[in-house]
């Protein structure tokens, strides 16, 4: 069968058309794009898109489409991913040295940027939509934001951990919402320097640190400790040993919430396009590998899939991206802005489908005396 015939059907079973006249159908400007696909799987589907070879007015209703009819398999069974599966599985792709490679591709690119489409506290993660509007972006992070603090049972004077703090918002809201001390540690420099001018205050500081560093430099500091959005570039090889630094860092009796992006099937690397492109070396965890790493460490008491929060979330930033674009035309060019159109819709596109999902579980050291009560 020749590539473009398969790629017509593979794209029919999920009611896909080429050159159809439906918003979620695909527009095909090179032929080329069809070997491309075949040959490269989701990196040639991505790249080609950059390149403009083809093109879709809602791209991501069109890749929601074709997750929930599991065509995206089709396309992905080459050499280039099978390689890719094996050099995850044989080396630790999070090592110190290649850690940083994802701060300098994606968070460190341009902080005025970022600043331009995420709300007033810059946070880069799922917000919380209970309660707003689904266009209501900013109220939505505070609405996050707050139930983070309120799942840790946040007191005026407890000494919190920011792990990955991001330019620093979160640190910034429990500082003032809640009259914590607060600690950011990252190893993106230029996250770190936006929060020094934009979040410190007298009890707050942004700390350039690695995880693998938290049992040297603070040893049963803190009463509670969060981690939102980082530990998807942790590497499954080393979800363990984070889980073991969290816990040398907290007091017996505190509170951990992680937040992450996570998918139901345990796997060694991320999709090629976004390992290249967007986070390099990151990989979404599951939650068997989660659970199980933090086993002897930590007691689970809570777990809530949040994933649904996301598709509005990444819908909201792209409409803020696009109206902002054309400040920053010049500055990073058409291949750059189908770059993170493709990103942004295609991945709101996979929360839509359920393929993705966005996870806050919280852990306490020992359990929680008389259990943990669940907060929504």
């Amino acid at each position: 069968m020749g590539a473009k015939r398969l790629c017509e059907q593979v794209l029919g079973t999920a009611d896909i058309r080429v050159n159809g006249d439906r918003p979620w159908d695909i527009h095909v400007r090179n032929e080329g794009f069809y070997d491309r696909a075949v040959a490269q799987g989701t990196l040639g589907l991505g790249e080609s898109y950059m390149d403009g070879w083809w093109e879709c007015d809602a791209l991501d209703e069109m890749v929601a489409r074709a997750l929930r009819a599991g065509g995206e398999h089709a396309l992905v069974r080459n050499w280039r991913t099978a390689l890719h599966v094996l050099r995850a599985k044989v080396l630790n792709l999070q090592t110190r040295r290649r850690a940083t490679r994802v701060a300098r591709r994606h968070y460190d690119i341009d902080d005025e940027l970022y600043m331009s489409f995420l709300d007033p506290y810059g946070q880069y993660t799922c917000a919380y939509f209970k309660g707003a509007a689904a266009d209501d972006l900013d109220r939505a992070q505070q609405a996050k934001m707050d139930l983070i603090c309120r799942k840790i049972g946040l007191r005026s004077g407890d000494r919190v951990l920011d792990i990955g703090c991001g330019w620093g918002g979160l640190a910034r809201w429990m500082h003032e919402r809640h009259g914590c001390r607060v600690t950011g540690v990252n190893i993106a420099e230029g996250q770190l320097e936006h929060a020094r001018r934009h979040a410190a205050a007298p009890e707050v500081e942004f700390v350039t640190l690695d995880y693998r560093d938290l049992a040297a430099r603070f040893p049963g500091a803190f009463d509670k400790v969060v981690s939102v959005g980082m530990v998807e570039h942790v590497g499954w090889k080393n979800h363990r040993r984070f889980f073991r630094a969290v816990r040398s860092a907290m007091k017996a009796d505190g509170l951990f919430l992680l937040q992450t992006c996570g998918q139901d099937t345990s796997r060694a690397i991320a999709d090629p396009w976004i390992d290249r492109y967007i986070f390099p070396n990151g990989c979404v965890p599951s939650p068997a590998q989660l659970t199980s790493a933090s086993e002897g460490t930590f007691v689970l008491e809570d777990w809530h899939n949040m994933g649904a929060h996301y598709d509005h979330t990444l819908m909201n930033w792209w409409r803020r991206f696009e109206r902002a674009w054309p400040r920053f035309r010049d500055r990073h060019g058409e291949r750059f802005f189908r770059m993170f159109r493709y990103y942004m819709l295609s991945c709101a596109g996979a929360f839509r489908a359920r393929q993705m999902h966005l996870f806050q579980a919280v852990f306490s050291p020992a359990g929680v005396p008389g259990g943990y009560e669940s907060v929504r």
